[in-house]
């Protein structure tokens, strides 16, 4: 990526930061999304511990990074949370448009029951 990207990136992920806040009853659902991977956490920003994690690591079944494994990520965020007694979340894509693949994840969470 070139600088300029990156430095877009950082601009909007702090600008999205100075609102977005997670508790210990909604955590921050955090999202990165690199080239080969993606990953999400839920933080609970009050505490500055990560609650529950989930990668694309995760998924057995695959070896490919698309659309459909963002999706079951999502999926398995969700499940991870309903064990912990998580419902709502507040979403912070961390500087990434909201598209494709971190919609999917978006997507695939809100199947699985979480709300935000």
């Amino acid at each position: 990526m070139t600088t300029q990207k990156i430095n877009r990136r950082t601009k909007i992920k702090y600008r999205i930061r100075k609102v977005v806040r997670g508790t210990n009853e909604r955590p921050r659902m955090s999202v990165f999304r690199s080239n080969k991977r993606i990953y999400v956490q839920l933080i609970n920003d009050d505490n500055g511990t990560t609650l529950a994690s989930a990668s694309s690591l995760e998924i057995k079944d695959t070896n490919a990074f698309n659309i459909e494994v963002a999706n079951k990520v999502g999926k398995l965020i969700a499940n991870k949370a309903a064990e912990k007694g998580i419902t709502q979340v507040t979403f912070d894509r961390n500087g990434f448009l909201y598209h494709g693949k971190i919609k999917a994840l978006a997507d695939g969470a809100r199947e699985a029951g979480l709300k935000f």
